[in-house]
């Protein structure tokens, strides 16, 4: 049987920072609570994502106006609902020694909680800095894109709650062609900043492309987002060539020196 491959398109432009993805992710997943202390980041108390926090909403209060609002008092916020990515290339996954972190039938990268061991190379090697561990129970957890719900024909809390429609779940191929045809339709509204962020692997060729993409407002950075992501590992073929050419050069002179030794005998 086929499975399609499902995924997240964020559209930041309608998030209103409801936080309702927030609360309905912590509610259908049992997380326990956290953020209940003022940050002073505006409206901004759980911060980023945590291993309890799987859906994270961002308030960014600019001194600039988006296109199309008065320029009287510049001001504007940036509101976006972040989460995991679920990268086609995934550098938690492949860094994971005991295979607890896998690619499921709809193309996330899913947890399994009953073999991590807690060792936390997944951590270290996640771009994004998604995927944390537990102070409790010490073993590390993120977002599964619902994969329980999908399992029954559910779409994800976060995507079924959010009312505005921000978050849109769905096939992947499906949710691209809505992110141009929205991007299309912003700018030709005069919002020439929006882009999109993570869709394509041209795009991201550092993670071969996103399965969780955003139409953004400003530049990654503004968002906690990094602007060239790119998985560690993608870096280990060309560390071992670099490696077996010194090698190679050490045997050669080696090598020089043993012949020289011999003919001054």
């Amino acid at each position: 049987m086929t499975t399609t491959i499902t995924g997240f398109f964020t559209d930041t432009s309608v998030c209103i920072g409801c936080k309702a993805c927030e609360v309905a992710c912590k509610q259908w997943n049992q997380l326990p609570a956290d953020g209940d202390f003022f940050s002073g980041r505006s409206y901004d108390n759980t911060i980023h994502l945590e291993a309890t926090t799987w859906r994270h909403v961002a308030f960014v209060e600019r001194g600039v106006s988006l296109s199309g609002q008065s320029t009287a008092r510049p001001f504007s916020w940036l509101l976006m609902s972040d989460v995991c990515k679920h990268c086609e290339r995934a550098g938690c996954l492949e860094a994971c020694p005991t295979g607890a972190i896998v690619r499921t039938e709809f193309g996330s990268v899913y947890v399994q909680p009953d073999v991590c061991n807690g060792c936390g190379y997944c951590v270290v090697c996640c771009p994004f800095v998604v995927i944390n561990r537990r102070e409790d129970d010490g073993r590390a957890w993120k977002c599964t894109l619902c994969y329980d719900r999908q399992k029954e024909g559910m779409e994800p809390a976060c995507a079924k709650t959010c009312p505005t429609d921000s978050i849109t779940f769905g096939p992947l191929e499906e949710l691209k062609e809505k992110a141009k045809k929205r991007l299309e339709e912003l700018h030709r509204r005069g919002v020439t900043e929006a882009y999109l962020y993570g869709m394509n692997d041209e795009d991201q060729p550092g993670t071969e492309g996103l399965h969780a993409f955003f139409l953004l407002l400003d530049r990654p950075e503004a968002y906690n987002l990094p602007p060239a992501p790119s998985v560690p590992t993608r870096g280990v073929g060309g560390s071992w060539g670099a490696m077996a050419l010194g090698l190679a050069g050490m045997v050669a002179v080696a090598v020089a020196a043993s012949r020289a030794g011999g003919e001054k005998r």
